[in-house]
């Protein structure tokens, strides 16, 4: 994936994260701006709610002043404390909210003022005459009470109702808005593991590129990659043929011959104690590399080879010069550098040649000319 697609990506979902966590934002301020005026309203001590204290108050204070003037009217100094109620209730009662919503606000206030005047010159009250000035007032003011009290009883179910229409709103969206999270995690995830197994889909295909389909062992291309991961490693290269394979073909079958290079490779691989990586190069020709820090090593290994290949006596019906299979070796001792490694292959080849060109079925040791330079 090249880095601009990767980066298209990366903005793809940051965006799609500062469009939710912003949206999650709008939602709570939205709430909270809405909620506000509503509840500043109801705690407030403006307004309509609050009347109804006013009310309560000044009604108390008039009930206080008749009970003072009905049981001690004739006490100057009740009807002075009575006197000082009146004048508070009034107070509380002579407020704009009072005179412009209820009618009888206006004629209680004018009885109230009138009973005030009386108090102050002394004039006798008799219990009539506190009726039709402090009664009327008290049930003006009980009205007010009661049309104040169903006007806060609506208020406060509207409020809550809209408390919880809005909390069910912000409920409503986090959900969305988690689920939402939920969903561009799950894309996100989804896109990771398609990309992951975008990933392993390759190394398997590079990997089998570098595989030899029938034997299961590397071919050409891996044996230059390796030789390039050991660089300044001591190396044993041993180039192998099978000698008079082609006969082998024909006289058995190709179903035959592969079911013999299969052999081959375990027991090459066995003979030299599986510490070699084998490659298949083409055909009936394979290699071996091997760590190797000296040539009496090499020959060794070669040796062992031919050898292991003569106890397994495979039989080889179109061999001119016998009846079992035998191996061709041409082997070279070098150090990985470089670009080196084509003069040590040249090497083991030109070795393998002299083997085939001598009567085949032995091995020879090359001389890698770039690694003595």
């Amino acid at each position: 994936m090249s880095r601009g697609l990767r980066w298209r990506r990366h903005l793809g979902w940051l965006w799609l994260s500062v469009m939710s966590f912003t949206a999650l934002m709008l939602l709570i301020t939205y709430e909270t701006r809405w909620v506000h005026p509503d509840i500043n309203a109801y705690f407030s001590q403006s307004g309509n709610l609050t009347g109804q204290q006013l009310a309560t108050r000044s009604r108390r204070y008039l009930e206080e002043s008749l009970g003072l003037l009905l049981e001690e009217g004739e006490s100057a100094a009740a009807r002075e404390r009575a006197s000082f109620r009146v004048e508070l209730g009034y107070s509380l009662f002579d407020i704009g909210l009072y005179r412009n919503e209820y009618a009888c606000t206006l004629p209680s206030l004018a009885r109230l003022d009138e009973l005030q005047q009386r108090l102050t010159r002394g004039e006798a009250l008799p219990p009539s005459s506190l009726s039709q000035h402090l009664l009327g007032p008290i049930r003006c003011l009980t009205e007010i009470e009661m049309d104040q009290l169903d006007r806060r009883s609506k208020v406060t179910n509207e409020f809550v109702e809209q408390t919880r229409r809005h909390q069910t709103q912000v409920l409503v969206g986090s959900l969305l808005i988690y689920l939402l999270g939920l969903v561009f995690w799950w894309m996100h995830e989804r896109r990771r593991r398609q990309a992951e197994r975008a990933s392993r889909d390759s190394l398997r295909w590079m990997a089998q590129a570098l595989r030899d389909p029938l034997t299961g062992i590397g071919n050409r291309s891996a044996l230059h990659d390796d030789v390039m991961d050991d660089q300044g490693r001591a190396l044993g290269l041993v180039l192998i043929d099978i000698d008079y394979f082609k006969q082998y073909n024909d006289a058995l079958g190709h179903p035959d011959g592969d079911r013999l290079l299969r052999e081959l490779v375990e027991l090459i691989d066995a003979a030299l104690g599986r510490r070699a990586r084998l490659y298949r190069m083409g055909g009936d020709e394979f290699a071996a590399l091997l760590p190797c820090e000296g040539e009496a090593i090499l020959e060794r290994a070669c040796q062992d080879l031919i050898d292991a290949v003569h106890r397994a006596a495979l039989p080889h019906p179109g061999h001119p010069a016998g009846d079992w299979v035998t191996l061709s070796l041409g082997a070279v001792h070098f150090t990985a550098r470089g670009d080196g490694f084509s003069g040590a292959y040249a090497a083991a080849d030109q070795a393998l040649y002299h083997v085939k060109a001598n009567g085949r079925d032995g091995w020879r040791l090359g001389s890698d000319v770039s690694s003595s330079a």
